[in-house]
């Protein structure tokens, strides 16, 4: 048994050190530098085309939580996504701050799912409350129902997932 146990720790050994010297060069100060500075709700505001969600978290109340320190996974609707839902719906949330709130964290998951964990899921819960699918297809993945327009935008407490739709939590 001694005999075996030798050569096989050896062997561990010089993968483990071809492996360190094959890894990652990158300093710890480096992959620092290159961090996310900016957090979910600094991040949305400057990539454009979230404004329409940003305006609606600080309506809700949610930009301190969301700029708060997560992690946190927000499937967000671009502005083009919030122009196909009827003018007199969104005014309707606007005018509900509860309806607003369960809306928005219909969208929002507790946690750090970056698009490789993402799709190995079935589903996600969102904070609130309910489950959203997970349904993987010819490189298409759908959240919600909601196709996924660009994933993993990285933020300092968390990731955004850019979506084609508004998702509607179940009653």
């Amino acid at each position: 048994m001694r005999k075996l146990l030798l050569p096989l720790i050896a062997l561990v050994a010089v993968l483990a050190a071809a492996a360190v010297a094959l890894g990652d060069n990158e300093s710890t100060t480096e992959r620092a530098a290159k961090a996310p500075k900016n957090n979910i709700v600094e991040t949305a505001v400057g990539a454009g085309r979230f404004d329409t969600l940003v305006s609606l978290v600080q309506s809700a109340g949610l930009a301190q939580t969301l700029s708060g320190d997560g992690p946190y996974t927000v499937f967000a609707p671009t502005d083009k996504a919030f122009k196909k839902v009827p003018a007199e719906t969104l005014e309707a949330l606007g005018n509900d701050r509860r309806a607003l709130r369960r809306v928005l964290l219909y969208h929002v998951a507790d946690g750090r799912y970056p698009a490789a964990r993402v799709v190995n899921k079935r589903s996600i819960r969102t904070l609130a409350g309910p489950r959203l699918e997970v349904r993987v297809r010819k490189n298409v993945v759908r959240v919600g129902g909601a196709r996924v327009v660009t994933p993993d935008v990285r933020a300092s407490n968390g990731v955004i997932h850019a979506i084609n739709r508004v998702l509607i939590p179940p009653k």
